[in-house]
């Protein structure tokens, strides 16, 4: 992962390699300016009279979690077939997990509990709002994503020089699905072919066979109703099954082939007509998002999903949301993505609301009415080093405060509960999110550990740098 620079102005310049990070600050020409990310200040460079390169922002929107990467990008000639070649250097991959549905549950129980007082503890007359919502009006819980996307965009164009951005303003092809058989078209005679329609059906199935629900194994499409039988290629009559299963099913039908299962053939039947669980909130954010992009001014690059993993199986790039950002839209080759991916986890800044409620609506108990206690706020990345006791050790993490000054502070290793405030000491101020390093680039799943994330928050801390050195 580069570490941004910024020059003494607080203008963004290229990032750099943690390596040269570490020589300037050193050498007392850089300050550090931020944490996590990363990010120093330089004392003795103006953006002026820097070399700037081609930067791109690309954006993976999702329903639950977003992907964002920060590249780099160069053109050279292939001595070959002296094709122009364009390349991408991976200089951060980010993963931002939205709070949508905490939003979404937040409000039901609150207009739960208005109900019940309006209605079973005091009388009041119906009362009727026929205001009509504005033009483009989206849900709170939607409004978060695209917000928090922005937010982000934002934040990166202060960090870094970034000179384009991208996005994949379809998850799906649309019209591949519905006719597949049209032709004369990129995606049906050249090398995307299928793609669209492989990559639906394994969103829409769970990636798991549809008839045993076998994972982690090869998957084929299967027709529903045979084609052999006069069965259509439309994406309502297609499956995933595994290949034994597909070659027990054979050319018949699958109510036939599932008559001992009548609970299964019911489920099947049910989903191949649903739609996506979260294809209506992408969908119905992902123009809100591309308008608001377009109106930064920057060259706005779009792509579909298709085409991102086309791009990540053609260069054997494992399955991520943080890497789906890199592959968006047109390139040939990319370079530096087996590195860490940041976690960022939409916390918010607290809340108003001082009251602990029960189930019912009705107060339980009452929070500290001071948000700053001893000089900390709740979501405050702290270090703190307990030199004696049953605690002793050194923790790095976001701290929950008390009023009584004994705080628990959530490590990457889990929560350690009752750290005296003497021992913490401020690593960076509260702003809304939690950080978290993990190595999902290299091993799907596989977390990051304590040592690594402390890695990230010393000085400074990462070791994947890819970019010109400013100097």
């Amino acid at each position: 992962m580069a570490v941004f620079v910024l020059d003494k102005r607080k203008k963004p310049l290229m990032p750099c390699s943690e390596k040269r990070a570490r020589i300037l600050l050193e050498r007392g020409r850089a300050r550090i300016h931020r944490m996590v990310p990363f990010t120093i200040r330089l004392v003795d460079r103006l953006q002026a009279d820097s070399v700037m390169q081609e930067v791109r922002v690309g954006i993976d929107p999702g329903s639950k979690t977003t992907g964002m990467a920060l590249v780099r990008e160069s053109e050279a000639v292939d001595p070959g077939t002296g094709e122009i070649l364009r390349t991408r250097t991976v200089l951060l991959l980010l993963e931002l997990a939205h709070r949508g549905q905490q939003i979404r549950d937040r409000l039901t129980a609150r207009r739960a509990f208005r109900r019940r007082r309006r209605g079973n503890l005091r009388h009041r007359p119906a009362r009727f709002d026929n205001r009509a919502k504005p033009q483009g009006w989206l849900a709170p819980s939607l409004q978060h994503r695209v917000q928090t996307t922005m937010a982000w965009v934002h934040r990166l164009m202060r960090w870094a020089p970034v000179t384009g951005l991208s996005t994949m303003l379809h998850r799906f092809d649309t019209q591949a699905l519905q006719n597949p058989e049209i032709s004369g078209v990129e995606y049906q005679q050249g090398e995307l072919a299928g793609y669209e329609l492989r990559e639906y059906l394994l969103e829409k199935w769970g990636r798991k066979c549809a008839y045993c629900d076998a994972e982690h194994t090869p998957l084929t499409i299967d027709h529903i109703h045979p084609k052999s039988r006069g069965g259509s290629d439309r994406v309502s009559n297609l499956t995933l099954a595994c290949f034994p299963c597909n070659q027990r099913k054979g050319n018949q039908d699958m109510a036939a082939f599932l008559a001992k299962d009548p609970q299964r053939l019911a489920r099947i039947e049910a989903r191949r007509k649903a739609p996506l669980r979260d294809a209506a909130a992408v969908n119905s954010t992902r123009w809100e998002l591309f308008q608001r992009l377009k109106a930064i001014g920057l060259p706005v690059e779009t792509g579909t999903g298709g085409r991102t993993k086309w791009n990540r199986k053609r260069l054997a790039i494992p399955k991520a949301h943080a890497l789906d950002a890199a592959c968006v839209g047109r390139f040939d080759t990319i370079q530096h993505w087996q590195q860490s991916i940041l976690q960022v986890q939409a916390t918010g800044r607290g809340s108003y609301q001082r009251t602990r409620l029960t189930k019912h609506g009705f107060p339980r108990g009452y929070l500290t009415r001071h948000k700053s206690v001893f000089g900390f706020q709740t979501g405050d990345m702290v270090k703190a080093v307990v030199t004696k006791g049953k605690k002793a050790g050194t923790y790095l993490g976001r701290v929950a405060i008390r009023a009584s000054g004994s705080f628990n502070i959530r490590t990457m290793d889990g929560l350690v509960q009752g750290v005296h405030h003497r021992f913490c000491k401020l690593v960076q101020r509260a702003d809304g999110y939690g950080y978290l390093l993990t190595r999902i680039a290299f091993d799907k799943g596989e977390a990051g550990t304590g040592a690594a994330c402390a890695a990230a928050l010393s000085l400074p801390g990462l070791n994947a740098g890819v970019s010109r050195a400013n100097g």
